[in-house]
């Protein structure tokens, strides 16, 4: 059995390749079946967010370190992204079987995040886990890293402070919004999309006092349920250049895979505008706004790679809590290898039955034969206690010796485990 967790992320890879690199939610399904078609794997799920994209495979090789099987994940993850010609070896991160479970479990809690701790990683896992599901590509392996991962991550926020601090990406982007608009109510902010990321700037924006929210997204219905939560309105993706004179803030987090916004739509904004500044900050990977839209004068155009510094500053009060947290995961990890290893003696433990029971069945045939012929029952209990025992412990016994006369103590110790034999006291 091999596991491999194979990826990039915030910290290997720059906005620009991240993008690249990212699935889109309704490509997914597709890819896992075309994943687990190639030949090194038998399981798969693919997590793809804004910070990271991430493969967790179990392989059908006895070395997840096998050259040939990384090289086929990698040629897939770039033929499926049409980058053959691209060179991302620099950027990704392998990490096989204990390391693959040891990276599961700190993503899971919030240890390998931009932002130390934050729960919407553990969210994004398992819709991932659910839709490898749903499309067939989880087994026995898989399923149980999954649950054991997830339990991890529960213990983990439980048991320590990770999560206490309120520091995000979408709280930092607020915090920034903060330092450039003083007095929040006088302000309106733009919000693209409507999912979780966006849900968690909505309210840090409330919180904050904003004087009004406008919420726009593909499916207005689902923008209209948002906006009524936090007192604003909704709108279609189509009505924004309508309304983008009117927003001091716009933070865009959505699963687009072409710009929202661009440069000729923001420009003609900041015209009706009389120039008034907008701050903008782009979460979304692939990006919602366009590159050349930081180029404008009044724009102050952010992404999830500009927020580093000042979510940074709100990092030191989790120090502790990631601390305990490791441990706890250096504890779950040697419980899941132990679980692991144990599937190999399952393996062993139940050859040994058929064995004995081959055994079993083959003497108590020999015995039915005796009944047929007229042997007393006692004679023929006697007879299958014999044959039983000796047919039995023959093949152990003949190894034991053979085992004595090469020198091999180690295994004839393990006899003495095994059988818990205790010899005679002198």
């Amino acid at each position: 059995m091999s596991l491999l967790a194979l990826g990039i992320n915030h910290k290997t890879a720059p906005v620009k390749i991240r993008e690249q690199l990212s699935f889109a939610p309704d490509t997914i399904p597709d890819a896992l079946k075309d994943l687990v078609s190639q030949d090194a794997v038998n399981e798969a799920v693919i997590l793809s967010t804004c910070n990271r994209t991430e493969l967790y495979c179990q392989l059908n090789c006895d070395e997840s370190g096998s050259e040939r099987s990384i090289a086929s994940l990698i040629e897939w993850l770039k033929g499926h992204h049409d980058l053959i010609d691209t060179d991302i070896s620099e950027y990704l991160y392998l990490h096989p079987d204990k390391d693959a479970v040891k990276h599961m479990l700190r993503v899971a809690s919030g240890l390998d995040s931009l932002v130390l701790g934050e729960p919407q990683i553990l969210g994004q896992l398992k819709s991932a886990f659910s839709v490898a599901n749903e499309s067939g590509t989880i087994g026995q392996f898989l399923h149980k890293l999954f649950q054991h991962t997830f339990s991890c991550a529960k213990q983990v926020r439980t048991d320590t402070a990770i999560g206490a601090s309120p520091v995000s990406v979408a709280f930092a982007s607020v915090s920034l919004a903060k330092q450039i608009f003083s007095d929040f109510k006088e302000h309106t902010a733009l919000l693209i999309g409507a999912g979780e990321t966006v849900e968690l700037v909505a309210r840090h924006l409330h919180e904050s006092g904003i004087g009004r929210i406008i919420i726009a997204n593909r499916t207005v219905d689902k923008a209209h349920t948002l906006a009524q939560e936090f007192n604003g309105y909704a709108i279609a993706l189509s009505e924004i250049p309508a309304h983008l004179a009117e927003a001091d803030i716009v933070i865009s987090s959505t699963a687009s895979q072409l710009p929202i916004l661009g440069k000729g739509t923001v420009e003609a904004a900041i015209k009706i505008r009389k120039h008034a500044p907008i701050f903008m900050v782009d979460i979304a990977v692939p990006r919602d706004i366009e590159e050349q839209v930081g180029e404008l004068e009044d724009v102050f155009l952010y992404t999830v790679d500009d927020l580093k510094e000042i979510i940074d500053e709100g990092l030191k009060s989790r120090q502790d809590a990631a601390l305990k947290a490791e441990d706890i995961i250096e504890v779950e990890v040697c419980h899941f290898m132990n679980w692991l290893r144990s599937l190999n003696s399952i393996s062993t433990m139940r050859l040994y039955r058929e064995q004995a029971e081959s055994i079993r069945d083959s003497v108590l045939e020999n015995a039915k034969k005796q009944m047929e012929k007229g042997k007393s029952a006692e004679q023929i209990l006697n007879d299958v206690a014999r044959q039983l025992t000796n047919k039995l412990i023959h093949r152990p016994c003949v190894q034991i010796k053979q085992a004595g006369m090469d020198g091999r103590t180690e295994l004839v110790d393990a006899a003495i485990e095994l059988f818990e034999l205790q010899a005679d006291e002198p």
